[in-house]
C-alpha cells in the first residue's frame, strides 16, 4: 500500500474492513475518497429522507461503497464504513 497520506480519515470500524480489503480495493476506496474530497457534495446523501443529514454521504463505485461524514469545521471527510461486495 502506499505511503502517501489518505484523503480521509478512516473510523476504527472502517480500518478494521480496510485490512481485510484485496489491495485493488484498497486503491479504489483510495481513489473515491480522493474523488469525494474535491467535491464532497458529489455523491448522493446516505439517507435522502434525512434533511438533517446532508453531510452524510455514500461514495458507491461498482462493489465498494463508502460511507462518510463531511467534517466542514475540519475542512476533511471521515469515512464512517466500507462495504465491500466482493
Amino acid at each position: 500500500m502506499s505511503e502517501t497520506p489518505w484523503p480521509a480519515r478512516l473510523s476504527p470500524k472502517a480500518l478494521t474492513v480496510l485490512d481485510h480489503l484485496p489491495e485493488p480495493a484498497r486503491a479504489m476506496l483510495r481513489d473515491v475518497m480522493d474523488i469525494a474530497g474535491r467535491d464532497p457534495w458529489s455523491f448522493p446523501p446516505f439517507d435522502s429522507r434525512d434533511p438533517e443529514g446532508e453531510d452524510v454521504r455514500a461514495a458507491a463505485v461498482g462493489h465498494l461503497t463508502a460511507v462518510y461524514w463531511i467534517n466542514r469545521p475540519a475542512g476533511r471527510l471521515y469515512v464512517i464504513d466500507i462495504v465491500w461486495l466482493g
